[in-house]
């Protein structure tokens, strides 16, 4: 399956907002692959995975889901029908979880 495929949604980490993902969406909607940045309160835990999980409900066809630091948590606690785990990888300059919904 090629990116141009998938939807690709972003998840900010505790100390941040969707625009922290600016260059990555504008890297992947160059490359022609659908991307957002969802958008998490940051009121509590379960707000945002709540937001995460309407994020998600929104975006159509399988989808690669990437969290930054405190977004990993938020992700784990997920709807099972919304994703399941498919990969961590760990980066010394940026820390990810990736997430495939099929």
């Amino acid at each position: 399956m090629a990116m141009k495929d998938v939807s690709v949604v972003l998840a900010h980490g505790a100390w941040a907002d969707g625009s922290s993902w600016a260059r990555v969406v504008t890297a992947l909607k160059t490359e022609g692959t659908k991307v957002s940045a969802a958008p998490l309160p940051l009121t509590s835990l379960a707000d945002d995975v709540a937001a995460l999980n309407r994020s998600l409900d929104r975006t159509e066809g399988p989808i690669v889901l990437a969290g930054h630091a405190y977004a990993g948590a938020v992700i784990a606690l997920l709807r099972a029908g919304n994703a399941c785990r498919r990969n961590r990888r760990e980066d010394p300059q940026f820390s990810e979880g990736i997430v495939a919904r099929h």
